[in-house]
C-alpha cells in the first residue's frame, strides 16, 4: 500500500471528477491520502475534513485523513476567530496534522514578520492538541533565508514538544535535511523528484535514511514525469515512489512498506492505518 502524504483534493480542479480521481488512486495501490486543509484561505480550512466524512467508508476508495492550517501567504488573514477555528478542527478525529504552515519568501506575499508571528501561534495550538505539523518552506533563489528563519522558530517552539512532523515537498540541500531529521521530521518527496534538473534533490533522497522518507503528490500540482504539466492526482504518487526506490536501491514494494510504516509511526495510527 502507498500513502500520498500531501494532496489538495479539495481543489476546485477536482470538482467534476473527485470520486473518480479517488477511485483511480485506490486502483493504483494508494490506500491512504492525507488531504491538506488550507483551501484558498482560512475560511476553507474545514474542507479537507469534510471530504473525509463524505468519502470514508465507501468501497474502492482510499482512506482519507485531513490536516488544517493557514498557508504562509494567508497569514495576514489570521485573527482570534481563525485561531479558534483551527483549534476546533485539530480536535476532530479525522484531522491528524496541522498544516501546511511555515515560511514562503519566494513569492511576494505576507511580510516575513507576520509569517513568523502567525506560525508561532499555529505551533502553539498544534502543540496543545498534540498534532504533528506539515511544513512548507521556500526561500529565495539566492539564499536559504527562509530555512534559516524556520529552524530558529522550530528550535525554540517545536523541538521541546517532541511531536515532529513532515517537511512537505522537500526541496533543499543536505544541511537542511540533516537539521530536519534532527528535529524529528520526515522528509516527503513529491513529483519534482522525477524532474531532469532535480539531481541535487535526488542526491538528498539517496542519502536520507529509509525510515525518514515519505512520498506525496502535492496534487493538483507537481505532476511527475511523464505527466509533468498536467493536473496531478494521487494515483501518480507511485511514479515518485518508483524513482525513490531506484535511488535507494530497493523495490517499489519496499518503498511502499517503509513509507507507510513511517507515516503510521508519526501519526500513531497503528496497523489499521488504511482501514476505514
Amino acid at each position: 500500500m502507498l500513502i500520498d502524504s500531501h494532496a489538495h483534493i479539495d481543489s476546485p480542479r477536482y470538482t467534476d471528477d473527485r470520486e473518480a480521481m479517488l477511485r483511480r488512486a485506490h486502483e493504483a495501490g494508494v490506500g491512504v491520502i492525507l488531504a491538506i486543509g488550507i483551501g484558498e484561505g482560512p475560511a476553507e480550512m474545514h474542507q479537507a475534513r469534510d471530504l473525509c466524512r463524505q468519502f470514508n467508508g465507501q468501497p474502492g476508495l482510499p482512506r482519507l485523513y485531513a490536516s488544517a492550517g493557514v498557508y504562509p501567504h494567508s497569514t495576514p488573514h489570521i485573527d482570534d476567530a481563525v485561531l479558534a477555528r483551527l483549534d476546533n478542527l485539530l480536535a476532530e478525529p479525522e484531522v491528524i496534522a496541522c498544516g501546511e504552515i511555515g515560511f514562503d519568501y519566494f513569492h511576494q506575499g505576507a511580510p516575513h514578520e507576520i509569517q513568523r508571528t502567525r506560525l508561532v501561534q499555529q505551533l502553539e495550538i498544534a502543540a496543545a492538541r498534540k498534532r504533528p505539523i506539515l511544513i512548507h518552506c521556500r526561500g529565495t533563489q539566492e539564499s536559504a533565508d527562509a530555512w534559516h528563519d524556520l529552524f530558529l522558530v522550530l528550535d525554540t517552539y517545536w523541538r521541546p514538544t517532541g511531536l515532529g512532523g513532515i517537511m512537505h515537498c522537500f526541496g533543499a540541500g543536505w544541511e537542511q535535511a540533516r537539521r530536519s531529521l534532527d528535529l524529528g521530521f520526515l522528509l516527503s518527496f513529491a513529483g519534482n523528484l522525477t524532474f531532469s534538473k532535480a539531481q541535487l534533490l535526488r542526491d538528498v533522497a539517496a542519502q536520507a535514511p529509509l525510515d525518514s522518507l515519505l512520498v506525496e503528490t502535492d496534487a493538483p500540482w507537481l505532476a511527475p514525469v511523464p505527466h509533468r504539466g498536467q493536473r496531478n492526482e494521487p494515483a501518480w504518487v507511485s511514479l515518485t515512489a518508483e524513482t525513490l526506490a531506484a535511488l535507494k536501491h530497493v523495490t517499489p514494494e519496499e518503498i511502499a512498506a517503509a513509507t507507510t510504516k513511517n507515516f503510521s509511526r508519526l501519526f500513531d495510527l497503528g496497523p489499521d492505518v488504511g482501514n476505514c
